[in-house]
């Protein structure tokens, strides 16, 4: 068992800075404390503690079904939670992320933003501490990994320094100069990031990785809605990209959902994550909301009807992009032979207790012994790829309608097979080495002078490890079409096929220009959606925030 050096708990924060910290203190009304008198005896430890408690906000945003995941998976091709009967209705906040007719009232919304920012504050606290070098280095990116989110998903972000008076109004930045910003954050502690590749703690690939994200998407955040790629950010993130390829720190998994396993704190694809550690509850942020939100209830018989939520699924058309050779569809585990990370194969950490095959599931689904599971009411349990046109399942078989996914393996480690662990082991992925070689691939394509062959070899390196058939040829996108999403032979369908549910989807889609093309259950969109708006809540409480258009 793995424990990381971030699992404090809030009381152990709160005595740590303020028992331990205390000495007589002398008191009056409205007294006020400088900065030198504040940080007297805090001291190195103390500090520590502020910047681990930044650590553990990472768990709430980058974990939880309805925060970051479901705004960059929901509201695309890759993910939608219909309405099945008295489930997942909550009053429709689900499914208008996917139909694209959200507003500035919705709870998610408003969560996300404030959980970032939450992390956006702790990181910026950090730095009125004293902290050293590296302490500074790995605070300021927790806040440039705040600030990049809040920019893509808001377009604003609002910024305090060290020291600010917490009762004025934090400034906020827009547009290019809230993105040089963070680009220019990032490179000043390139230098002081830690060299480790423990992917659990801000690291200097890391760094690297989300530098490559914002150039790469800088001229997205410019123009949501035609973006403009300068050569000069294309030649940043095949240099950057290239210094993590050839670091030697990273190699390709044999098996794919080893990267998502109750051990894959020992994958080599991971760059940075969230750490867990199985049966631990303390800081354990709750991994298992991954198979949770869309396995049945019956899904595991040793914990139904408790074995699963029964809500989140995916569309049958990106299901299919999975099937480069345009053969048959069977929505069976026989289409597993397209290629590998569709899952539905036998998996020896997780199938012979439970009978869960990682991956999509589809059809039928059995137990640990073979014998095919039921619903609740006594029907096959049968996932369907049917799902009501309104994404409101109302029939005999509103429990399995739906195409599952479940790429992050149930944790059977803690308990010999019993159940799966409430507080598993597996870390959750931020970034990971493939997302580099994918990006280093998009902007050979997008550079001056394209290298289509270059792409294309990185490309089918990671097919060939993955073990799907090479492509013959590759463009980034189809353009002309209403299936641009699903297109099959394009760099961005081949991002769906490695990196589907790991949160970037949206942002993929916005860059590769087809966010706004029609697909399964949306039937309209509009130009405002390429934004989410502002929570009304955070107008509210702060001034200098500009409603985005439209909303």
């Amino acid at each position: 068992m793995r424990t990381s050096k971030y699992k404090i708990s809030a009381l152990l924060l709160v005595a740590g800075i303020w028992i331990a910290g205390c000495t007589k203190l002398h008191e009056s009304l409205n007294n006020t404390f400088t900065a030198a008198q504040t940080t007297a005896g805090l001291g190195a430890a103390g500090t520590g503690l502020l910047l681990s408690a930044a650590y553990v906000d990472l768990g709430t945003p980058f974990t939880g079904q309805d925060e970051i995941f479901s705004l960059e998976e929901n509201t695309t091709d890759e993910s939608l939670v219909p309405t099945r009967g008295g489930d997942w209705d909550d009053n429709g906040v689900w499914r208008v992320l996917h139909n694209h007719t959200w507003n500035a009232d919705h709870g998610q919304i408003l969560q996300v933003f404030n959980n970032l920012n939450k992390l956006n504050f702790d990181a910026t606290n950090v730095l009125g501490f004293g902290p050293s070098k590296g302490q500074a280095a790995e605070a300021r990116f927790l806040r440039a990994l705040s600030l990049y989110y809040l920019l893509d998903l808001y377009g604003q972000y609002p910024f305090r320094n060290p020291g600010d008076n917490l009762l004025n109004a934090p400034n906020v930045l827009t547009g290019d100069s809230a993105t040089q910003f963070i680009i220019n954050e990032l490179t000043t502690i390139l230098p002081d990031m830690p060299t480790t590749t423990l992917a659990s703690q801000a690291n200097l690939n890391a760094a690297k990785t989300l530098l490559m994200k914002l150039y790469l998407n800088r001229g997205a955040f410019k123009n949501r809605a035609a973006p403009t790629f300068d050569d000069a950010d294309m030649q940043q993130v095949i240099n950057l990209g290239n210094d993590i390829m050839t670091s030697g720190a990273y190699s390709y998994s044999a098996n794919f959902f080893d990267n998502f396993s109750a051990t894959n704190s020992n994958s080599k694809e991971l760059i940075f994550a969230y750490p867990n550690s199985s049966g631990v509850s303390v800081n354990n942020s709750g991994a298992d909301a991954r198979w949770m939100m869309g396995n049945h209830y019956n899904e595991f018989d040793a914990q139904a009807p408790n074995a699963g939520w029964n809500g989140f699924s995916t569309i049958s058309d990106f299901y299919q992009t999975f099937n480069i050779a345009g053969g048959p569809v069977t929505y069976t585990t026989k289409d597993s032979i397209w290629d590998p990370r569709l899952g539905g194969r036998y998996y020896p950490a997780v199938t012979p207790y439970s009978g869960i095959r990682p991956g999509f599931m589809a059809g039928q689904q059995f137990d640990q012994l073979g014998v095919a599971l039921k619903d609740r009411k006594g029907n096959p349990l049968s996932f369907d790829p049917v799902i009501a046109a309104n994404m409101i399942e109302t029939g005999s078989n509103l429990e399995v309608t739906g195409i599952r996914v479940d790429k992050y393996p149930p944790d059977f480690t803690d308990h010999g097979g019993a159940f799966y662990s409430s507080n598993p082991g597996n870390w959750l992925v931020i970034f990971r080495y493939p997302d580099v070689v994918l990006m280093v691939a998009e902007a050979k394509l997008r550079e001056a002078t394209p290298d289509p062959a270059g792409a294309l070899t990185l490309v089918n390196q990671l097919r060939t490890a993955r073990g799907a058939a090479p492509l013959a040829s590759m463009t980034l996108v189809n353009s002309g079409s209403v299936d641009n999403p699903t297109d099959l032979n394009t760099l961005l369908a081949e991002r769906g096929r490695e990196l589907y549910w790991e949160s970037v989807r949206r942002t993929d889609l916005i860059r590769f220009g087809v966010f706004q093309v029609l697909w399964q259950y949306k039937p309209s969109d509009a130009p405002q959606y390429l934004l989410f708006p502002v929570p009304n809540q955070a107008l509210a409480a702060n001034p200098n925030l500009k409603q985005n258009p439209g909303y």
